[in-house]
């Protein structure tokens, strides 16, 4: 949770990390005070003073334990609920990202299918204005012969 809270928004990072803060410390009081407990039910002479105490009071622990202990189960389960949430939205989140990916390769295929084709256009073209080129000489070389085949048939003989 900690690491998910700070790959969030700066606004929402604090709110998230403070609230962490709150139950890792609710936990860590929990866990001590079970320590406590476990530490105290195991020692005959502490069992004996909480039974001496009276019904009354143990009554009102109980009831002040047991306050504690679903306002940490709920807060838990809203936890809970939360991780829930964000691997879903996670997940969901990587299913965009793997469709995404699949279509930029489609496009970069249809590129690089144009780019080929363009390449093929072009020595086309290439080979096309070399014939062209050879034809505008031919003709004009075919012109000045025709002329010069007319000037000296036109010319008077001597």
């Amino acid at each position: 949770m900690d690491l998910e809270a700070r790959s969030l928004q700066p606004n929402v990072k604090a709110v998230l990390l403070a609230k962490l803060r709150e139950y890792k410390s609710d936990l860590n009081n929990l866990k001590s005070e079970h320590k406590r407990l476990a530490s105290a039910n195991s020692n005959q002479a502490a069992r004996d003073d909480l039974l001496e105490s009276g019904m009354a009071d143990a009554m009102s622990v109980s009831a002040n334990q047991r306050g504690r202990l679903m306002m940490s189960t709920e807060r838990l389960n809203e936890s809970s609920d939360r991780i829930k949430e964000s691997r879903r939205t996670m997940l969901e989140t990587e299913e965009l990202g793997v469709s995404i990916l699949q279509d930029l390769h489609q496009q970069r295929q249809s590129l690089l299918h144009a780019n080929d084709t363009l390449h093929g256009v072009d020595d086309n073209i290439s080979k096309s204005k070399k014939i062209l080129t050879n034809m505008s000489r031919r003709m004009s070389r075919n012109k000045w012969i025709i002329s010069s085949i007319i000037v000296v048939s036109l010319s008077p003989l001597p």
